[in-house]
């Protein structure tokens, strides 16, 4: 193996991606797996945020992606029920793939974005993500290899690579490691981070059924989400394909410390609400731990870590897995503007500069979500099921506090398009706030450090479509000059693409002010680095912050 520009270990959806975005910025890659070329993957993931299909589109993966997973016209409900085949409680609508882009009346819906949320399980997502890496000539995956023995220098990294078949060692060298290889990462252990924050804070036995009749059991309209609310058990039913294939989530009570001295069929047959004659098969047992821990950083030199490896939480707002893909399309820029020769190697403490404190504000969000609708599942009233008013009474209450509860995890505007990054050595911030954001809503804004607003341009393309691959320089009034601001990139060799846009007309843009500054300058990860109603008067200084050259001393965090 000749040596590469970047070696990743790990190719799960993070891992992948971050490959697929580095080859896109024309970086060498070489990713290692410990799995086998079409081993499936756990069923875990089963949602692709709106800003993770913002990144698909650029990569050319949305639509592949988009049309996996459930059948088109399935519905992608959270329905809440006395029991899966019980009384519906409350339902929170979200539209099947065949009327995501045309469903406007709805809690997820009008999503400011030409890309949508998706619901779709890991185990259709990954071999999408693994085709395309696969196809890519700057990727190399190599499967069935375990990373051991990592060394880390100033400007290198060596580890040994065990091939799982043969037993046989060999060691490689890369410029830059990136340890993308989950919750016990070999790499986070090698830069000597700890796991830091709330070790347990829900079990959860979950498996993974194949049940063909369960689909028929049901008295109400399908659902992707069923949450079952009795005062016996509480859990969760996952349609995997809309068929058969099921993951049942079994939250434990917290006397229940241990998975194997729990039922495990009691329990998934009084989720599901059938009786003992009802056949199921289980595929696998996917047990699972509900944790909000944070590594102490997230980089020694020149080795990284992103997603599980970096950060493990309470996977509410479907918000792990899509964490470490921002967590990843942080890093690919920021390393590839270095490797690319037009940003020092400074450049690359921006990463913990930004992720670190976005990871631990997220965070917070899912773990007190987890907290409310674990104190909602532990006050269930035993009347729940009874025939009559007393019932009647308390499936409105309890459906309508569900419905309250969750809503916002399952229409998480806010974590999706509201968190920005303050402080950052990079940006160049100008005074004003940042608007604040909860899980289901924030107020779109070019305050520097904010995701970079959407909008449709008067030729009908997505502004996203219509960037640059790198920075774009956002003219909202084309009598502004410029020249200076462009002859300043093209002296640092910094990518710049100078784009005319119309301001848009829409009230919901007036209202907030958007876009009233004259120029916007969009990163290559599409957020705010800069903005102004005329070119700066230091060109070269704006430029230089931008792509690192500014910072002088490492922004490491020792949490």
């Amino acid at each position: 193996m000749t040596e590469p520009e970047v070696l990743i270990v790990g190719a799960g959806p993070v891992g992948l991606t971050l490959a697929i975005d580095l080859a896109w910025r024309g970086i060498d890659v070489t990713v290692v797996e410990t799995r086998a070329r079409a081993a499936p993957p756990e069923p875990k993931c089963n949602h692709v945020a709106a800003r993770t299909m913002e990144i698909f589109r650029r990569l050319g993966l949305a639509e592949k992606v988009r049309y996996a997973g459930l059948p088109a016209d399935y519905p992608h409900d959270i329905s809440y029920r006395t029991s899966f085949a019980g009384r519906e409680l409350t339902r929170i609508p979200i539209p099947c793939r065949r009327d995501r882009f045309t469903m406007t009346d709805g809690p997820d819906c009008n999503w400011p974005t030409p890309e949508p949320p998706h619901r779709i399980n890991q185990i259709f997502l990954e071999p999408i993500l693994f085709e395309h890496a696969a196809a890519q000539p700057r990727i190399r995956i190599v499967n069935r290899t375990s990373a051991e023995d990592v060394r880390i220098e100033d400007s290198s990294a060596s580890l040994a690579l065990r091939d799982l078949e043969t037993g046989t060692v060999r060691r490689v060298s890369c410029r830059h490691l990136i340890g993308c290889d989950g919750a016990r990462s070999v790499v986070r252990k090698a830069i000597g981070a700890e796991l830091a924050g709330d070790a347990v804070v829900q079990r959860v036995q979950s498996t993974f059924i194949r049940a063909p009749d369960l689909i028929d059991r049901q008295g109400c309209e399908r659902a992707w989400g069923t949450g079952a609310i009795n005062p016996r058990r509480s859990g969760m039913v996952y349609a995997i394909d809309g068929r058969e294939r099921w993951l049942v989530h079994n939250y434990l009570k917290p006397g229940e410390t241990d998975f194997d001295s729990v039922d495990r069929d009691a329990c998934i047959r009084t989720i599901l609400g059938v009786d003992a004659d009802f056949e199921y098969e289980i595929i696998s047992r996917e047990d699972w731990y509900g944790r909000r821990l944070i590594a102490e950083k997230f980089r020694d030199r020149s080795t990284f870590i992103a997603g599980d490896a970096a950060h493990i939480w309470v996977p509410y707002a479907g918000y792990g897995m899509n964490a470490g893909i921002a967590d990843a399309m942080n890093l690919s820029w920021l390393l590839a503007a270095h490797l690319n020769g037009w940003a020092p190697a400074s450049i690359l403490d921006a990463y913990e500069a930004e992720r670190w404190p976005i990871t631990s504000q997220v965070s917070r969000f899912a773990m007190s979500h987890a907290e409310a609708e674990i104190r909602r599942r532990g006050a269930v009233p035993a009347d729940i099921e009874d025939v009559g008013e007393e019932g009647e009474r308390a499936r409105r209450e309890v459906g309508r506090l569900a419905y309250e509860i969750n809503v916002q995890q399952y229409a998480c505007a806010g974590l999706n398009f509201g968190t920005y990054y303050d402080g950052s050595p990079i940006i160049a911030y100008d005074g004003a706030e940042h608007p604040a954001y909860t899980m289901n809503s924030y107020t779109p804004s070019t305050v520097p450090g904010c995701r970079t607003p959407h909008l449709w341009c008067a030729d009908g393309r997505s502004l996203y479509d219509a960037m640059g691959p790198e920075f774009t320089l956002l003219r909202f009034d084309s009598a502004v000059d410029v020249a200076a601001l462009e002859a300043a990139a093209r002296h640092r060799g910094v990518p710049l693409k100078v784009l005319d846009v119309e301001r848009p007309k829409s009230a919901i843009f007036y209202g907030g002010g958007l876009y009233d500054d004259g120029l916007v300058l969009s990163r290559p990860d599409q957020h705010v680095a800069w903005r102004g109603n005329a070119s700066p008067a230091d060109p070269l200084a704006l430029i230089d912050l931008v792509r690192g050259a500014a910072i002088q001393v490492s922004q490491n965090r020792t949490a």
